[in-house]
């Protein structure tokens, strides 16, 4: 079979996954291939995620190089089992690669945590603040594209359904609730909809008001995904010059701290939904 042309985020993780097991037991890629039964270039396919990996040479590799952890080499299988495809691929040829990206890392993940200071979460949004926040766009967007992301950003919300839903927190400044975006009409029912969310239980919303003493983390934005297990969580930034995802292990452990200082400054779940509906009505 030749070699992916385009590899998912998900494969060239996988394959990152399968050389860091391999840098770490001291292998080059060219001594690994021969105990494998394979050659560099082959190896150089799927440690980048060009090509796939079968359960039982994943299973070698793990005991050539001497892998202990159980639960990391099963879901490092369960990935390489998987075939990339989801409702995303509808969206293939229309959409960024990276927006199938995300939507696939959503749909994977065992937990969400969402971090936005001046905006409400894609995941969470209603079809109105989604498309008044692509509406917005500069350079402006074509009909046909605005309408493609807005159907994609509501189609996220599927993680909802799942027969395991994720279990996701969402920490959101007061300053984003405040900012009318698409108007008031658009914003209330924003307003309403996080409520609903976290009514529902499918959602734990928590609010950093402006009152929070000492809060310093205004430049702080978020979106991790957690794994199966910690050592394959990610977090996805939104950068100047597009989407970036990271994985190593200093910079999740970086992240998670950081949640954790931000989640101090919130208020409880109730109280938050309490401050949601006060600022509706103070709209």
């Amino acid at each position: 079979m030749p070699p992916r042309g385009q590899p998912t985020a998900r494969q060239q993780r996988l394959g990152a996954e399968l050389r860091k097991l391999r840098e770490t037991a001291g292998f080059s890629a060219k001594y690994a291939a021969e105990l494998l039964g394979t050659n560099p270039i082959q190896m150089s396919h799927m440690e980048a995620g060009r090509s796939g990996v079968s359960e039982e040479r994943l299973r070698r590799m793990a005991a050539l190089y001497a892998c202990q952890d159980r639960a990391l080499i099963d879901a490092l299988v369960a990935m390489a089992g998987e075939n990339g495809k989801g409702w995303w691929d509808a969206y293939r040829d229309v959409l960024p690669p990276v927006s199938l990206d995300l939507a696939e890392l959503e749909h994977r993940a065992v937990h969400l945590h969402l971090v936005q200071i001046s905006h409400i979460p894609g995941l969470l949004q209603t079809e109105a603040h989604a498309r008044a926040s692509f509406a917005y766009a500069v350079p402006e967007l074509e009909p046909d594209a605005l309408d493609a992301l807005v159907a994609h950003r509501m189609h996220r919300q599927v993680v909802f359904e799942r027969s395991t839903v994720p279990e996701v927190v969402a920490i959101i400044h007061e300053a984003a609730l405040r900012i009318r975006v698409g108007g008031v009409a658009v914003a209330r029912q924003q307003l309403r909809h996080l409520c609903e969310f976290s009514e529902s239980g499918r959602v734990e919303v928590r609010v950093i008001p402006f009152e929070a003493d000492a809060f310093a983390g205004a430049g702080a934005t978020m979106y991790y995904a957690g794994g199966a297990v910690p050592q394959l969580d990610t977090v996805q930034l939104d950068a100047p010059h597009g989407v970036i995802f990271l994985d190593a292990l200093s910079q999740l452990a970086r992240y998670r701290t950081l949640f954790g200082k931000l989640k101090r400054d919130t208020l409880d779940v109730v109280e938050s939904r309490d401050r949601i509906h006060r600022i509706e009505r103070e709209l």
